[in-house]
């Protein structure tokens, strides 16, 4: 079984348990659905992104999903700082994933992917807040 990455986040920012609902009641997010799902959502759009920067060279996200995304994270208090740990946490993910072949320019081409759909909904929260 692979390591949760929410596991990650958390020995990395403890306070991070508070933004996800789902997990103040649990001391092992190891075995919670909800947390696998969000994990799968994370990954499945900065799959999007690495897809969008080979074939465009630039990352277009709907406009409808990003404003709802900025808006949740904001609301949940999430911080800039919050995005470079889960950013570290999907960098393990995937390296443990891939295992032996993972690479310097693999780590590039995810953590590019990732910076582009964090940059997106940060820039969805400053917008709100303005």
């Amino acid at each position: 079984m692979h390591t949760c990455p929410v596991r990650t986040i958390l020995e990395k920012a403890p306070e991070a348990k508070n933004l996800f609902s789902y997990l103040r009641d649990t001391d092992d997010p190891q075995n919670n659905p909800k947390i696998w799902a969000h994990a799968a959502k994370v990954f499945k759009m900065t799959c999007e992104s690495v897809v969008q920067l080979r074939e465009k060279r630039k990352v277009v996200f709907a406009d409808t999903t990003v404003k709802w995304l900025g808006s949740v994270h904001l609301q949940k208090g999430v911080l800039k700082f919050h995005f470079e740990v889960v950013k570290e946490a999907f960098l393990e993910t995937i390296q443990e994933g891939v295992g032996e072949n993972w690479s310097e320019e693999l780590k590039n081409a995810w953590g590019e992917a990732y910076d582009h759909l964090a940059a997106a909904i940060q820039g969805e929260m400053e917008a709100e807040v303005r």
